[in-house]
């Protein structure tokens, strides 16, 4: 008998964790690598909030809160809420998370019992269909096309639904695509859940303030309110105020449905960092100005790199909305041989070619559930993007 858990058998490890992973101990190993497979924001935390961090430390803010965050932040999160996105929530309806990931992941293993499935629209966000599965459930991946914008369609959404169903994950701008939805394509699953009072929408907002050429952002139950009571919105300070390493998420949704996840945290992790969450409450609180300017750099970025490998043979790179990737497809080289002798099977095999050959490090596409594509996130200078699009064509053109 083995000492592990079965359950550990269904979920595999995130493979862009291991892309990075690799990339770094090619670089300690004296290679020229350029990573385009980290997924956060290369700007520094801003200054105010460090400052606050400090303050807290100095004030002796040290000590335990509640298990799901600190009640004053906890006000300042209902009252992003309703200033941002027209929700109303009281403090017991919000939970605090040690990032958006423990958020989602206590919603899971709070409310699936074993045979519950869970939409999830491919591409997806790789952690997706592995939570799902740790709480027992069964991913259903409905997956989208690049013709469509990688955007679910009310009839892919409901050929996904069935009497087990219990949530569906809905990512806006989302990861690995980058795709934004509007608010009529907003209402349009919206209103594929009103015939369906049995699903709940567990919406990732984690890149909402990432959004470029004039896309507005608009959440589920900001867009269809009868849903308000089966849906939890999920955000966090990670992304729009580059605070990855601070580990801060929030969600608001039904009283019911935050005090179980709250049990859940209370016996794991108990509260977030009580300092990070200081930080948080000066994100939130705080001047908002470098969100705009940061955006202006990321748009710039991406036009850069949807550019680049646009112009390449073999590779269509779509624009995306918002966040800060691209997910162009490779189907043009499926079958082709690299210059190292690498036959371009599929996406995996492109991305582990691409590494070895040339130094760049992408997340192939079968990791988000859709091929055949690569992500790449540009939250890195311009140069290294200037450079990397360069290898990467480099590398196309020596195919055969």
């Amino acid at each position: 008998m083995s000492f592990l858990s079965a359950t550990l058998s269904r979920v595999k490890p995130s493979p862009t964790i291991a892309i990075s992973a690799r990339a770094r101990e090619m670089k300690a190993a004296g290679h020229d690598v350029i990573a385009l497979s980290a997924g956060e924001p290369d700007f520094d935390t801003p200054d105010t909030i460090k400052a606050a961090a400090k303050a807290a430390i100095d004030a002796g803010h040290t000590k335990y809160t509640d298990p799901d965050g600190m009640p004053r932040l906890k006000t300042a999160i209902c009252a992003k809420f309703r200033r941002e996105n027209g929700l109303d929530y009281t403090e017991k309806q919000i939970s605090v998370g040690t990032g958006g990931k423990q958020i989602l992941y206590n919603a899971l293993m709070a409310t699936l019992n074993p045979g519950d499935e869970v939409v999830i629209p491919a591409p997806y966000w790789v952690s997706y269909p592995d939570m799902v599965l740790l709480a027992a459930g069964t991913p259903v991946i409905a997956k989208t096309t690049l013709e469509d914008g990688f955007k679910l369609s009310p009839a892919g959404l409901e050929a996904a639904i069935t009497e087990r169903t219990k949530w569906i994950i809905f990512n806006s701008p989302g990861n690995p695509s980058g795709a934004g939805y509007t608010w009529d394509e907003v209402k349009a699953l919206c209103d594929v859940l009103m015939r369906h009072p049995h699903v709940w929408m567990m919406t990732d907002d984690i890149y909402e303030h990432l959004a470029y050429d004039g896309f507005e952002f608009c959440t589920p139950a900001q867009v269809e309110p009868r849903l308000h009571e089966r849906t939890l919105t999920v955000n966090g300070v990670s992304k729009a105020h580059a605070m990855t390493g601070w580990r801060i998420g929030y969600a608001g949704g039904p009283e019911p449905l935050i005090a179980a996840m709250r049990k859940i945290q209370s016996q794991s992790t108990s509260n977030p960092c009580t300092i990070s969450q200081w930080a948080a409450l000066e994100a939130l609180e705080g001047p908002q100005d470098h969100i705009a300017a940061n955006n202006a750099v990321f748009k710039r970025r991406r036009d850069l790199v949807v550019s680049r490998l646009n112009a390449i043979d073999g590779i269509t790179c779509p624009t995306p909305e918002g966040a800060f990737y691209v997910y162009p497809s490779i189907a043009g080289l499926i079958g082709r041989t690299s210059a190292g002798g690498t036959v371009i099977a599929d996406d995996e095999a492109f991305a582990t070619a691409l590494l070895e050959e040339t130094g760049v490090a992408v997340v192939f596409g079968a990791a988000f559930g859709l091929s055949p594509n690569f992500r790449v996130s540009y939250a890195t200078s311009d140069a290294a993007l200037e450079e990397a699009c360069a290898r990467i064509a480099t590398f196309c053109a020596g195919m055969t």
